[in-house]
């Protein structure tokens, strides 16, 4: 029985997972992957589609049949027991201080193809942002799909007028060119790839809400990683033909500039807007996730009591004011500290995929006959994208060692104080 009210469809739930992956990257990741494959940025795509799709079946098979708030971390503990699913849960949390930063910092890049913006002026655009996730969070699931499906049709008519008004595809920019020498750097470019499709784990906090996980769930899964992918192979042709990548603020401004080019000046501020509310509705999904998996872990008994309170929407308020009051925190100490956006997404990127590589490995445990198959290939495919991060995935595996190790010590200081509580025989 679902402790969450279950009030999402299918295509609120395929709006959700949708916007969750086009987001921040729609417009800035198909132009640092052309910067660093150049046209062979184009199959990297198809691979990388080819990649996720096994990850996203277990995913759906996972969600449909352990519909839970916990997420990754419960179906990994599920597997493997508490200490691993405590382990993966602080893992995800640990996103926080470099994935969201980076996410606001993309967002307000829109803003600043506008306008001439200071750092208090930046940090103000991202508070406000913060601010509009907990009052949207506020409100039951369905609004925020409401809300996210039509942010996904703002995203996909914005390619869609890049595309008509281009002209596109042009003979110039074939849509599978050869590869050449620049195949020798795919591997570069799938590491900032991957960016795009992190958003599944997140979208299994919402498992409990859907009327009909059994059926809606897999499906929303399988039709939003599609529709994404589509959407991001379109934006990478119309950033190859019109040449808007090659270094980091072309980069940062490749969907205004394109606008630029294809609309003229006066739709900057069109581009603007939906950029923003693309990388809105990414982080949306990310912040509701987080929350949702700190009730579901003090609703359990493993965090304080206070934080499982919902409020009359039946949403887990309190849990969400304290994700909106760290990501304020973090973003601080992101501003102060200068690491580029490129450095952020790559070390959020060795989080994102060492949960997933757990939650395959998991799928191996809990699913049986071809489903069980599927996850151990998805157990391989995620084993070698931890690999081609290389020393980006540093961050990640670091961190998973300092956490066993202090979670390690604090087990080890509870089993005295609870063999000094026992009553002698």
């Amino acid at each position: 029985m679902s402790r969450l009210n279950p009030e999402l469809g299918l295509w609120q739930g395929v709006a959700l997972l949708s916007t969750s992956l086009l987001g921040t990257g729609i417009f800035v990741v198909p132009a640092l992957a052309a910067t660093a494959a150049g046209p062979a940025s184009l199959w990297a795509w198809l691979i990388l589609i080819a990649l996720v799709l096994p990850v996203a079946f277990t995913f759906a098979q996972l969600g449909r049949r352990f519909p839970h708030a916990g997420g990754a971390p419960h179906l990994i503990g599920r597997a493997f027991g508490l200490r691993l699913e405590r382990l993966t849960a602080l893992l995800f949390l640990a996103v926080l201080p470099v994935g969201l930063p980076a996410a606001l910092n993309i967002a307000t890049g829109f803003w600043q193809a506008l306008f001439a913006l200071g750092r208090g002026e930046t940090l103000a655009i991202q508070f406000a942002t913060l601010v509009a996730f907990l009052l949207l969070g506020q409100r039951p699931a369905r609004a925020s799909g409401w809300v996210q499906g039509l942010i996904a049709l703002a995203i996909v008519a914005s390619v869609g007028l890049i595309w008509w008004f281009g002209d596109l595809p042009r003979a110039s920019q074939p849509l599978l060119p050869p590869l050449g020498e620049d195949g020798a750097r795919l591997a570069g470019a799938l590491g900032v790839m991957f960016w795009c499709f992190v958003g599944l784990e997140a979208f299994t906090h919402l498992g409990e809400e859907f009327k009909r996980p059994q059926r809606d769930f897999p499906l929303a899964l399988l039709l939003g990683v599609l529709l994404a992918g589509l959407v991001y192979w379109a934006c990478s042709v119309a950033v190859l033909s019109f040449g808007t990548y090659g270094d980091p603020a072309r980069n940062a401004g490749a969907l205004p500039l394109l606008f630029d080019q294809v609309l003229g000046g006066h739709a900057r501020w069109l581009a603007a807007v939906v950029g923003y509310l693309a990388c809105f509705a990414s982080m949306n999904v990310y912040v509701q996730g987080f929350a949702r998996l700190i009730w579901s872990l003090a609703d359990e008994g493993k965090l304080p009591a206070p934080l499982a309170r919902r409020n009359a929407h039946g949403v887990p308020a309190r849990a969400l004011a304290l994700v909106v009051l760290i990501c304020a925190l973090c973003t601080v100490l992101a501003a102060l500290s200068g690491l580029s956006v490129d450095h952020l997404i790559r070390y959020a990127n060795g989080n994102f995929v060492v949960i997933y590589l757990l939650s395959m490995a998991a799928g191996c445990v809990l699913l049986k006959g071809i489903w069980r198959a599927v996850a151990a290939l998805s157990t391989l495919l995620c084993s070698g994208v931890l690999l081609a991060l290389g020393g980006d995935a540093l961050y990640a595996l670091g961190l998973l060692a300092i956490l066993a190790l202090l979670d390690g010590l604090r087990t080890r200081r509870a089993r005295p104080a609870l063999h000094d509580g026992e009553p002698s025989a």
